[in-house]
């Protein structure tokens, strides 16, 4: 095994903890405490409690972890699509 080499399980996100960091239940049975990928922070993608995300950890910490990916909910969302003109899009300001 290469010393580079990671380990991809997915699981269930159960609590958010402090520090950005989260309670994760893997399909396999374990909990484990996760912190998230660089990668999903510059894309500011938000985690809560109930996503099924993918976490990738090392054979040598089997306590820890690192989310990489947060997979897209099935559930219709209730927006109900784009806003109509004259209506407000969203809660955020142009500028």
């Amino acid at each position: 095994m290469a010393k580079e080499e990671l380990i991809q399980f997915e699981g269930l996100v159960t609590e958010i903890l402090p520090d950005a960091r989260y309670r994760v239940q893997l399909d396999a049975g374990h909990e484990i405490v996760a912190y998230t990928a660089g990668k999903m922070k510059k894309n500011r993608i938000k985690t809560l409690a109930g996503d099924r995300v993918t976490v990738e950890m090392s054979p040598y910490d089997l306590e820890k972890g690192r989310l990489i990916f947060r997979h897209k909910d099935e559930r219709p969302s209730s927006a109900g699509g784009p806003p109509r003109p004259g209506q407000r899009g969203g809660q955020f300001r142009r500028r």
